[in-house]
């Protein structure tokens, strides 16, 4: 008589948390989300960029990012120590990939928030990487909140416009789009997304 084998369960799959990148145009309120939920979730390991610019009042080293020379910068470059980095404002910043993958590598999630070009630069390195862009309710409601910050010069204003036209017409190079209608709601898609519970 011959044996039968008896069928065994699948492994079940890998589920590592992966990198997740949330973009979307300037004004959209990308910091005010993650705030959000990093408040509620601080598990949720947020990339601290390196950067040439100089700190603001109140920033500190290690913590809002890490402030570099522009020596010290062309190294990281030079050595591919950064995940990416693009030019903005006349100062560069990167996202430095050995605390990235480190983490991941530990099992936890880890959120990337940066520009298009940024984005556009992980998904080349890194194509496993979850892309998710935070557009506006509205164009009309955008420009209230980049008009609204009274911050900047018009001529500012108007550059950092027509960048998020830009900006929202490269929506569909990602794999999820969330509508910033409410912070603590967009927060809780992204967390569901990077399946943080």
């Amino acid at each position: 008589m011959a044996a039968t084998s008896r069928g065994t369960a699948p492994e079940p799959p890998d589920v590592r948390p992966r990198l997740t990148v949330l973009s979307g145009p300037s004004g959209v309120g990308k910091s005010t989300v993650v705030a959000h939920m990093r408040k509620v979730h601080p598990e949720v390991w947020l990339s601290v960029s390196a950067t040439t610019r100089k700190p603001r009042p109140g920033e500190r080293d290690g913590v809002q990012y890490y402030f570099v020379g522009d020596d010290e910068f062309d190294k990281l470059v030079a050595n591919g120590e950064l995940l990416e980095w693009a030019e903005f404002a006349g100062n560069r910043y990167g996202t430095p990939r050995r605390a990235v993958l480190e983490r991941i590598e530990a099992g936890e999630p880890v959120l990337l928030e940066i520009d298009l070009q940024g984005a556009r630069l992980v998904r080349e390195s890194m194509p496993e990487a979850q892309l998710v862009f935070l557009a506006p309710p509205s164009w009309e409601e955008l420009v209230r909140r980049l008009t609204g910050r009274g911050t900047e010069p018009p001529e500012v204003i108007e550059r950092r416009l027509e960048t998020a036209k830009i900006e929202l017409a490269a929506e569909s190079e990602f794999d999820t789009t969330l509508v910033n209608t409410s912070v603590e709601d967009v927060a809780r898609e992204l967390l569901a997304l990077m399946q943080v519970v």
